[in-house]
């Protein structure tokens, strides 16, 4: 690793102590190897207390900080210092900053005069990052005044248009702090691929300015485009978002960083064949009480596929992953095999709750189990001492008990047929994925070798169903699929790696093209497939996952095992151990900018 210049590094993003999505998983699981790196390592976000209640230990802050905490107390800023509770345990400052909000206009006004920000239409979602952000930026300027700190020694890192206000801030006020902005993903870029349009094939290709005001995010574009310009290095997450960054905000990253994880935090390949052991039986028993009331089908023969991601039906292939498993599911009706598919949509969605019928079959199942389990010690008796005797065993199960279990089973047994989404949404028949199923002839009949679930819920061991959390459900998984179309990294298949859990992605997400890249010389595919998506059409693309898929669907246990080893092999590739390199090159490359 190269050597560290800066003696301090403050890195700010909207989602420090604050998980909303990806972003959160890139400041935490890094937290831990960066902090090794410097004399001090702050991280700054916004104070949401009951999120900050619940990883955020307050603390009394340094003496060389007080007068720099009582500066921003007098702007109507209040800062919070403290250790945030994940691996590392660096240290934290959050800020509430609502009470600049009566200077919202004046702050707007400040940004269209010396950087063109277009906010003049915006509305809160656009304002409330600013203020956090121009708080943020109040900190470091206090702390400059104050001599709390080096400013030439001293890097600011800002995440995401969010925070790259304070960046604009520091260029406005004449400050000596380096600074970085980092852009995950443009924000005009995934409007674009939002919209359904060609992003790739239209890059260079239209006027930046004018798609911004097409697609009503002019003010956001703006800022993010100020920020690119004003810090000192401009990083992105990937070659595929350097392109992008390069015609759509007009510079070229200084430094890829690329997103890894600490797999410390992670199952070792042995661990992860008992995790998925005991998180698969989890994940039967939930079929098992959501289909078996209606019919049943062997669970041995079953592999359960998932998709996770933020509701963005295109951009996440969404589309294409549905249509592929309407594919599976026809050819798997034509073989004469017992394999069937449960295919998991895992998308957190505002929602009223799990269903009432799917509670009742939990309920129902549990019972029986619960039954069977009472009498079980019974029941090996009888089953050791038949043997032992050589008796029949048709005794074994005595009269009652299988009166009382022929009871159970008819108040288990349901009219009707399974749901398609597990908790109550206010509009669930216009919901896209359940029209999508519908369109699909994805129902979950009898006859259906692949059966759907959306499961809105967010994962987090508390949502009345499966209560598992994400990685312990993944774990339960035999696929994962990714088929994004709009990916600038994409953690999700290298999560689902790290526990030995095979996955495809594409060649149009970050992570795809770096596994692509890294394991051309290897000939077949194994564990990590990357299926063509760049320059092919939805159908072309949609024929090669669905190939991809079936083949999956079709291997026998062996062949099953092979690529989940090989999957957490290439996770390995990906550890912030070889990534947090990339980090000090940028922060170095910022000190020695003027």
């Amino acid at each position: 690793m190269e050597a560290p210049r800066a003696s301090s590094v403050y890195e700010a993003s909207w989602e420090v102590c604050n998980k909303v999505g990806g972003i959160h998983s890139v400041i935490a699981s890094k937290t831990g190897i960066l902090k090794e790196q410097y004399k001090e390592y702050v991280l700054i976000g916004p104070y949401i207390k009951e999120k900050a209640e619940q990883d955020f230990i307050e603390e009394d802050p340094p003496k060389e900080y007080a007068a720099a905490i009582n500066a921003l107390e007098s702007q109507g800023i209040k800062a919070h210092y403290g250790t945030w509770l994940i691996k590392g345990e660096p240290k934290t400052i959050l800020l509430e900053f609502l009470g600049i909000s009566w200077k919202t206009n004046d702050i707007k006004k400040e940004f269209w005069e010396s950087h063109q920000v277009d906010s003049i239409f915006s509305s809160w979602d656009f304002e409330e990052p600013m203020l956090f952000s121009y708080a943020a930026a109040e900190l470091m300027l206090a702390l400059e005044e104050n001599k709390a700190i080096k400013p030439r020694e001293t890097v600011f890192q800002a995440h995401e248009w969010m925070t790259g206000f304070a960046i604009l801030k520091l260029r406005n006020s004449g400050s000596r702090i380096k600074t970085v902005f980092t852009t995950h993903a443009t924000i005009l870029g995934r409007s674009i691929a939002g919209s359904n349009q060609n992003l790739y094939g239209m890059l260079g290709r239209f006027n930046p300015y004018e798609k911004a005001r097409e697609l009503n995010v002019t003010d956001k574009f703006t800022a993010e485009r100020a920020a690119a310009h004003a810090s000192h290095v401009f990083t992105t997450v990937s070659r595929i978002t350097g392109k992008e960054s390069e015609h759509i905000l007009g510079r070229k990253p200084d430094v890829l960083l690329l997103n890894g994880l600490d797999l410390d935090n992670y199952p070792s390949i042995e661990e992860t064949s008992i995790k998925h052991v005991t998180s698969r039986n989890k994940i039967r028993e939930f079929l098992a009480y959501t289909f078996f009331p209606y019919y049943q089908f062997n669970l041995t023969h079953n592999l359960t596929f998932y998709l996770a991601a933020r509701y963005e039906y295109e951009n996440k292939g969404i589309d294409t992953y549905i249509e592929a498993l309407r594919r599976v599911n026809e050819e798997l009706k034509k073989k004469d095999t017992e394999r069937t598919i449960s295919a998991f949509i895992f998308i957190a969605m505002p929602n009223n709750g799990a269903k009432m019928e799917l509670l009742e079959s939990k309920n129902y199942y549990r019972h029986i189990k619960s039954y069977v389990e009472s009498k079980s010690g019974e029941i090996i008796t009888r089953i050791v001492n038949s043997f032992l005797s050589h008796e029949e065993r048709n005794g074994i199960l005595t009269k009652e008990f299988i009166h009382e279990m022929k009871k159970d089973v008819l108040r288990f047994k349901r009219e009707g047929g399974p749901v398609l989404c597990t908790h109550n949404l206010a509009d669930e028949d216009n919901n896209r994925i359940i029209q999508g199923f519908k369109e699909a002839g994805l129902t979950n009949s009898k006859d259906d070798k692949v059966q759907v679930m959306l499961y809105p819920a967010f994962l987090n061991g508390n949502d009345s169903v499966l209560n598992m959390e994400f990685n312990e459900v993944v774990a339960g998984c035999h696929l994962g699929v990714f088929p994004s179309y709009y990916e600038p990294w994409g953690y999700t298949p290298l999560e689902s790696a790290a526990v030995g859990v095979p996955a495809i992605t594409t060649d149009l997400a970050g992570f795809g093209r770096f596994i692509k890249e890294k394991t051309k010389d290897l000939g077949e595919e194994k564990g990590i497939y990357v299926v063509e998506r760049d320059g092919k059409t939805k159908e072309e693309f949609t024929e090669s996952l669905y190939q991809a898929m079936l083949k999956y669907a079709l291997m026998d246990h062996a062949e099953r095992v092979d690529h989940k080893i090989r999957a957490k092999e290439l996770s390995q590739l990906a550890d912030w151990k070889h990534f947090a390199d990339y980090y000090v090159e940028a922060h170095n490359k910022a000190i020695t900018k003027d």
